[in-house]
């Protein structure tokens, strides 16, 4: 019953699927032309007689040629009519996408052969990499923290009680593969003074979305078929936490908006409860994963809180996946100052344990006098390359330009994909995997 379907009024199939059908007919003809059928004494008779009154005589040659002929206005009918019934669906699922089929099919099937590449982290440095990873490929699972409350998704958590979902909205936003104007809408937050001002719009969706579902997994999956995301975003539990910090002199600090405020060393992050339950989906990631990337982002209030998470760093570590740290350009001021290479992945060692990072990427392109005062005066400073006490640490490391200096120090999406795919490939067994190893003791 589904393939009568097709026939119904106004598909626009009847008419090409009837063309393709004499074209099947003309080729088959043709062929038995060209071999002689024996079952085809009457057409060659016909034949026959045509010629014997055009030429006065007959020849077998010409009955082949005749058969070719046959065939090959048969072959032109068939592909004629697989042309247009290709482009009556494709007018109708992409009316705005139907000349560039080809390339999209293409894109499709490159993205989907690329390697599975899970990312850890949170806030605007992982939305950075996940754009340009998406170039890659498209097996991308995000997993993101859920420590957050400031701004909307504090706002959201408090009152709704569910996860804060700004990281995730800008994560889905990041692999989505949509109009312009869907990024915008999702990613605007409302003006004035109402009790809207300051949320974006994506939160919400996401918010009403879970109340829809039931639950923020299957929100954030349905989320994903909307924006039309390459990949998976993914929290790393769907449980309400708190992350806390212990600084040098004994204080704590309660909340993850808190932390940077009182400006103290930070001696070690943790969550309230102390026990949050892992997503499956997300450690099962992690464990098939042939690519890990934490970061690049705050290092205690977006890396961390994911591996304080119960069984993340465990399967971290147990997995067989490349680990590679994306280093922080810049200090942060509250959070990291005065802070090298080597004590940015030492840090992640102390939280996670020795095996959650096998190698590391730090920026060496140079960063001009007047942006560097511009950070100094947030107190901010690049973060030095300290290559023996990274060698200490026994990670690799590779050094690359990663930035785009304009108005501000970010990282750029292509140049971090670039290099991350470039240590991904080489580090595959067979590639070269020495090279990354040597760098070590540069």
């Amino acid at each position: 019953m589904h393939l009568l379907k097709w026939l119904y009024p106004g598909m626009k199939f009847k008419r090409w699927l009837l063309l393709f059908s004499v074209g099947v007919m003309l080729v088959s003809l043709g062929l038995a032309l060209v071999f002689n059928y024996k079952y085809l004494d009457l057409i060659e008779e016909a034949i026959f007689r045509a010629v014997y009154f055009w030429k006065g005589s007959y020849n077998y040659m010409f009955t082949t040629l005749v058969g070719i002929a046959v065939v090959v206005v048969g072959i032109g009918l068939m592909l004629i009519a697989t042309r247009f019934v290709i482009r009556s669906v494709i007018m109708v699922l992409l009316p705005d996408n139907s000349e560039r089929l080809v390339d999209i099919i293409y894109e499709k099937r490159r993205l989907g052969k690329g390697p599975n590449i899970a990312v850890i982290g949170g806030g605007h440095g992982l939305s950075v990499l996940l754009r340009g990873i998406k170039a890659a490929t498209s097996n991308v699972s995000a997993v993101v923290t859920v420590a957050d409350d400031g701004g909307s998704s504090g706002r959201l958590r408090e009152d709704l009680g569910i996860i804060p979902p700004g990281d995730l909205r800008n994560c889905l936003v990041a692999l989505a593969d949509t109009e312009p104007l869907m990024e915008k809408l999702f990613q605007y937050r409302f003006k004035g003074k109402s009790e809207l001002a300051g949320h974006s719009f994506g939160n919400l969706f996401i918010a009403a979305m879970t109340e829809v579902t039931g639950d923020v997994e299957t929100a954030l999956r349905e989320s994903s078929k909307v924006l039309a995301v390459k990949g998976e975003v993914l929290p790393a539990s769907k449980e309400h936490v708190r992350l806390d910090a212990i600084m040098d002199d004994g204080s704590v600090v309660e909340g993850e908006s808190h932390i940077p405020e009182v400006h103290k060393h930070i001696r070690r992050v943790k969550l309230f409860p102390p026990h949050v339950q892992p997503v499956q989906a997300a450690l099962d990631a992690l464990m098939h994963a042939d690519a890990i990337i934490l970061g690049p982002g705050s290092l205690y209030t977006s890396i961390m809180p994911n591996l304080l998470v119960d069984g993340v760093a465990e399967t971290l570590r147990k997995s067989k996946a490349v680990k590679i740290y994306i280093c922080n350009v810049m200090t942060q001021p509250g959070e990291t100052d005065g802070y090298t290479a080597s004590m940015h992945a030492k840090a992640i060692l102390d939280h996670g344990g020795q095996g959650v990072i096998d190698y590391m990427i730090v920026n060496n392109a140079p960063i001009s006098k007047e942006m560097q005062a511009y950070y100094a005066k947030e107190g901010a400073y690049p973060v030095e390359v300290d290559e023996e006490a990274i060698n200490a640490l026994g990670i690799g490391f590779l050094k690359a330009d990663i930035i785009n200096e304009s108005d501000v120090i970010r990282h750029d999406p292509q140049k971090l994909c670039r290099n991350v795919m470039k240590m991904v490939d080489g580090l595959r067994p067979g590639n070269g995997s020495d090279h990354y190893m040597r760098s070590r003791h540069n």
